[in-house]
């Protein structure tokens, strides 16, 4: 349909063009005057005018229509993620108020902090939304389905018709002579030869009005549609201009609020992770107290024979489950999967024997007694 309608256009310029050289033939008075030829001019110039404008507000109308359907879009993609958001703000949140950590609350108040501050970003996202559909969406999706912009090309294609309809009185088709022009002309000059026949000038006169009037109706349609489509055509380019304005001023303003809040949970979290990394972090092996002196395993032991308690504990032997890294010449080093031969173990957590060949103290809570092991193992701890 538009390559039809370029091809008509096209096909009309044509036709007014040999019009114009038809009037300069016909030049010598009446109708065919210099006055009537401005006029055409001004009226093919009004046509092109017409067409450029009724390009340009479909063009425009397309292109708001098109900004509709993408906020739209993103008001529908953005309300799930803020969905999502707000779902795991809430678990963050659940998770720090529990506090099931037993050696600390670091991770639950990072948790409580991010969950709060994940609420208030997707609070802000909500409300981005909501200003894109009644600032953006919601003007723009008035203007493309408004009454201006109908009525202006309703006003258009009544002057494209009524220009039809004239070019199809003037002109005769394929040759297109203009047979009302040279009527008047032949009539024109027939009263100029018989000047006292009134029935030949009353219907030169009758054709000249007829004419006039044709192309005053059109002249007035077309300045009246070429308003209308340039008022249209300047409230569609403000309008457009301003809602983009204020959808980069929305966007804007929430990353700004939402880069806030990042900022501000970045610097809690990492001030308490400077705070811990900072502080001696506690182990099973500082809040063991020291092995036991030379003299007070002897002493007890002493003290046991004493008393007649003196029954072996016998020998075992034992898988170590925790590194430990002796912190003195009577203390073992232990690997994960080495074998110990537990000789002695004390009320305070200690325990005296031997792995690889090396006689020593560890923290007893560090192995776990194996009755059964491979006499490879065995073969290892001496």
């Amino acid at each position: 349909m538009e390559a039809i309608r370029k091809q008509a256009t096209k096909l009309r310029e044509q036709v007014a063009k040999q019009q114009q050289a038809v009037f300069k033939q016909f030049g010598a008075g009446g109708y065919g005057g210099p006055d009537t030829l401005i006029t055409d001019e001004a009226e093919l110039h009004q046509h092109q005018k017409l067409e450029r404008l009724y390009i340009s507000t479909r063009a425009g109308k397309h292109f708001q229509r098109d900004i509709v359907r993408g906020v739209e879009g993103y008001i529908v993609t953005g309300s799930k993620q803020v969905e999502i958001g707000t779902k795991f703000s809430e678990d963050s949140r659940k998770y720090g108020a529990e506090n099931t950590c037993t050696s600390g609350s670091t991770l639950s108040k990072a948790a409580v902090n991010y969950g709060r501050a994940r609420a208030q970003m997707e609070k802000e996202r909500g409300n981005l939304l909501k200003a894109l559909g009644t600032q953006v969406a919601e003007p723009l999706r008035a203007m493309v389905m408004g009454s201006p912009l109908e009525d202006a090309r309703h006003l258009a294609q009544r002057y494209d018709r009524m220009r039809q309809e004239a070019e199809a009185q003037l002109f005769s088709y394929p040759s297109f002579e203009p047979r009302q022009a040279i009527e008047v002309s032949k009539r024109q000059a027939k009263v100029r030869e018989m000047p006292g026949s009134p029935e030949l000038a009353m219907k030169l006169e009758s054709a000249e009005i007829k004419l006039q009037d044709l192309k005053s109706n059109m002249s007035i349609l077309g300045k009246e549609a070429a308003a209308a489509m340039a008022a249209v055509e300047a409230q569609q380019q403000r309008l457009t201009l301003q809602r983009l304005i204020a959808m980069v001023e929305a966007e804007r303003a929430y990353h700004q609020r939402v880069l806030q809040m990042l900022d501000q949970l970045e610097g809690e979290m990492t001030s308490e992770r400077q705070r811990i990394e900072a502080s001696p972090i506690p182990s099973a092996e500082n809040n063991m107290p020291p092995p036991p002196s030379y003299e007070e395993v002897n002493g007890m032991y002493a003290s046991q024979a004493h008393n007649g308690t003196t029954d072996s504990i016998g020998y075992f032997l034992g898988e170590v489950m925790h590194s430990y890294h002796g912190q003195s010449d009577v203390e073992l080093s232990l690997s994960i999967g080495d074998y110990v031969v537990v000789r002695k173990v004390t009320n305070n957590g200690w325990a005296e024997g031997e792995c690889k060949g090396k006689a020593g103290w560890f923290p007893y809570g560090y192995i776990e007694r194996r009755d059964r092991v491979l006499a490879s193992k065995i073969a290892e701890v001496f």
